[in-house]
């Protein structure tokens, strides 16, 4: 049982750190977008970080669902017996 618990609390973890990753990103887009429009509406250069943030978002959002795991899982497995 004491398993369990653990993997729901890396769980809670991994999606509260995604939460804050996700409202960050909200934010600072938000905020990139106003100042381009104000500076150089004619030049949309905020696309660029938002592709390139967004990228990073999406590997988290993998993570958070658990998709890197395998690679996780086959690194702590114990060789083949023959193979020893």
């Amino acid at each position: 049982m004491s398993e369990d618990r653990a993997r729901e609390t890396i769980a809670r973890r991994r999606l509260l750190g995604f939460g804050r990753h996700l409202a960050g990103y909200f934010a600072a887009m938000v905020a990139l977008v106003v100042v381009n429009m104000t500076t150089t509406p004619e030049n949309p250069w905020f696309v660029w970080p938002m592709v390139g943030y967004g990228g990073v978002l999406a590997v988290h959002a993998a993570h958070v669902m658990g998709l890197f795991d395998v690679f996780i899982r086959r690194s702590n497995q114990q060789p083949h017996p023959k193979e020893k």
